[in-house]
């Protein structure tokens, strides 16, 4: 997959400068030691966009120089490094990933030497940073116990088949959208939902020290189990809800969770979720006044992408008005 050579996330801008010494200094402020590698016959070109979500920072980093650099042990989150352009070596412990756009590293905060990564000149890439607490939270969910330690997980990620294509696609839809000045994932209830997208697939679909544990088989549950937990999704459904909020109030492991909704219900709990907003929705956009527009209705139950959004809805319904702001949203989503 190509990705030419303009940087991703401009209107998003974190920290942009072609000194070495601003570099160093602003990176020194986050916990990272910044250092250009051999004869620099150039300035840097250091480009940090992002987005910083609740529980998760997405980004696009390019230097412009070759450069080294090391994060302190004070960092004590999870990244996912995916290079897009040129390579990328990332050393923890006694391991060194070479990565590239057909490969990716996770790094995981359980090194005492957390990581090293040395970059070329002109190499850019998109990354993940992912809050601890948060991804622990997310495996005790679906673990239906509480987690202790930091896991680890396996460095090696390939980009070009299984989980690790999946991640890249779901990211690059993501920074796309974020790229608007209206992003779908500005919403709370959509950011949350996608903040779980990512943390529950890397969470089942990456190997990692407690990947057997997951697998284990799921003890059963009555259909009341699993009643309680729609309730609770039902009461709540314009709330950011997450999947360790269901575990929570229904008191069965999110792996169990996702197994017997499928069985059930034909879809996961999210996506069940998902579904009863739309229903929601629907419904009040039958019940509005002819005056009430389609988008602020479809916006106050998370639903952004007017055109997907607009091809759900029932033939009748669709005749109520939309004003100037409601078709230019239209038009731009569909």
């Amino acid at each position: 997959m190509g990705f030419g050579t303009a940087p991703l996330l401009e209107r998003r801008r974190v920290f942009h400068s072609r000194d070495v010494d601003e570099t160093r200094a602003w990176l020194r402020g986050k916990e990272f030691q910044f250092d250009p590698v051999g004869r620099q016959t150039a300035r840097p070109d250091v480009r940090m966009n992002g987005v910083y979500l609740p529980s998760l920072y997405l980004g696009y980093l390019q230097y412009g120089v070759k450069a080294m650099i090391r994060a302190a042990p004070a960092r004590n989150d999870y990244w996912v490094q995916l290079p897009i352009r040129g390579s990328l070596d990332a050393s923890f412990g006694g391991d060194t990933i070479n990565c590239s756009p057909r490969r990716a590293v996770v790094l995981s905060p359980t090194r005492d030497d957390y990581y090293l990564m040395r970059s070329d000149a002109g190499g850019a890439r998109i990354h993940v940073c992912i809050n601890r607490e948060a991804l622990l939270r997310q495996l005790a969910a679906l673990l239906g116990e509480p987690v202790e330690q930091p896991i680890e997980f396996d460095p090696t990620l390939a980009l070009t088949s299984g989980y690790g294509r999946s991640l890249l696609g779901y990211l690059l839809m993501a920074v796309a959208d974020f790229e608007r000045s209206d992003p779908t994932l500005g919403h709370p209830i959509m950011a949350t939902t996608f903040e779980q997208l990512i943390m529950t697939g890397l969470l089942l679909a990456h190997p990692h020290a407690c990947s057997e544990r997951l697998r284990q088989r799921e003890k059963p549950i009555s259909p009341r189990d699993v009643k309680r937990a729609i309730d609770y999704m039902e009461s709540n459904l314009d709330a950011p809800i997450t999947l360790a909020d269901i575990v929570q109030v229904s008191g069965i492991p999110g792996r169990t969770l996702f197994k017997h909704f499928q069985d059930w219900k034909g879809v996961s709990p999210m996506r069940y979720l998902r579904n009863a907003r739309f229903q929601q929705a629907r419904e009040a956009l039958r019940r509005a006044p002819p005056e009430t527009g389609v988008t602020d209705i479809a916006m106050a139950w998370g639903f952004s992408h007017m055109g997907r959004f607009f091809r759900r809805i029932p033939q009748a319904l669709r005749r109520k008005p939309f004003g100037h702001a409601q078709a230019a949203a239209l038009s731009r989503a569909s």
